[in-house]
């Protein structure tokens, strides 16, 4: 019996060990000499990326790293997911072809967005799979059973912004639907070593650092500063850089906050590149065993006034389940702290056009 239990003990190790060496989305692995190359960062110090904020993230012991996978499995979430799927609005791909005037966003979920600016079609974080996961069986499913619009239909795309390198932002599957039809990936340091693992060109790959700014076209990116961290696999945590990002063309100006948890760098970044036309910030997938990583809705009002936006809409909920929150507990507290603090919230359903300019509650409060 003995003997079984071990042989079946190693079979599980082995089949694990080259499940993650071998199973294409875990993506790639830093180099020595690539690691070279990032030691000019002030966010790259023995060897990883860091936080401004040196305690964070901070490493859970064992005991506290086996309570958060046990309440995260067992405890029960009252409305944790939608009753039944969510409905989205489906996108007319002839409109998003012939549209080269209007600055117009809409948004996938979670915190995948199309945006059209200046005749120019961007992605941001476009994780377009049902599981953020490497393995549809790690992980629970999308709250719809479709997307606005299916992948292959999308027109061209000039350019992909990606915050970072976790599965809920950055997915196998949709970085190789998208390739063929993407001029330009933009990542922060040590992202393109996943997108040349999945043959994305070298040449259609540009990395940046916090503070780095880029023309791209008739826009300027710059990628800058969150508080959150990196990994596809236990063995390379920390080793690409997370971000936000501000996206400005002559007249409009965008923030999309990525993964981050509350800090001073949103009033720095509202300070350097605000006021803000429209800020896309992350408000959902929160609890109290990681409070520096993710923000909670009402850190969210506030990040919205620190970056100085005119109108902000949370993100990063309506498609995952990732924590122990209801899923509708983020839109519903941030929306009540953001009358607190006179700023104007945006929530709209699944695949509804965003076109700059509205100022206020669309009034339909499609999640209840």
């Amino acid at each position: 019996m003995l003997l079984s239990l071990g042989i079946l003990l190693l079979l599980v190790l082995v089949t694990s060990i080259l499940f993650i060496k071998f199973y294409p989305t875990f993506g790639g692995d830093l180099s020595d000499e690539r690691k070279s190359k990032y030691t000019g960062s002030n966010q790259f110090k023995n060897g990883v990326f860091a936080n401004t904020s040196k305690d964070v993230p901070k490493d859970p012991s064992f005991s506290e790293m086996l309570t958060m996978t046990r309440k995260f499995f067992f405890t029960k979430v009252e409305n944790g997911t939608p009753e039944k799927q969510i409905a989205v609005k489906e996108i007319d791909s002839m409109d998003l072809a012939t549209n080269h005037t209007k600055t117009r966003m809409i948004w996938f979920g979670h915190s995948a967005f199309l945006l059209q600016m200046e005749g120019k079609n961007l992605l941001i974080d476009p994780m377009f799979g049902d599981v953020p996961a490497p393995h549809p069986w790690l992980g629970a499913r999308r709250f719809s059973d479709k997307l606005p619009i299916e992948v292959a239909k999308l027109p061209k795309i000039d350019a992909v912004l990606i915050s970072h390198d976790h599965y809920d932002h950055l997915d196998y599957g949709s970085i190789r639907e998208l390739k063929e039809k993407v001029d330009v990936f933009y990542v922060p340091l040590g992202v393109g070593v996943h997108l040349e693992a999945w043959d994305v060109p070298k040449t259609s790959i540009v990395e940046l650092d916090w503070w780095q700014e880029v023309t791209f076209k008739d826009l300027q990116f710059a990628c800058t500063p969150a508080q959150h961290f990196s990994g596809r696999k236990f063995s390379n945590r920390q080793s690409t850089l997370w971000s936000s990002w501000v996206i400005k063309s002559s007249t409009e100006s965008i923030f999309f906050s990525g993964d981050s948890g509350y800090s001073t760098h949103f009033k720095e970044i509202g300070e350097k590149y605000g006021p803000f036309d429209f800020a896309m910030l992350e408000c959902g997938q929160y609890n109290k065993m990681w409070p520096d990583i993710h923000m909670f809705p009402e850190e969210t009002a506030q990040a919205g006034v620190d970056v100085r936006a005119k109108l902000i809409m949370p993100i990063h909920w309506g498609a995952f389940k990732l924590a122990l929150h209801s899923w509708t507990d983020p839109v519903t507290r941030v929306i009540k702290k953001a009358e607190e603090l006179n700023i104007p919230v945006l929530t709209p359903e699944i695949g509804a056009p965003i076109e700059l300019g509205f100022t206020g509650q669309n009034g339909v409060k499609w999640w209840e």
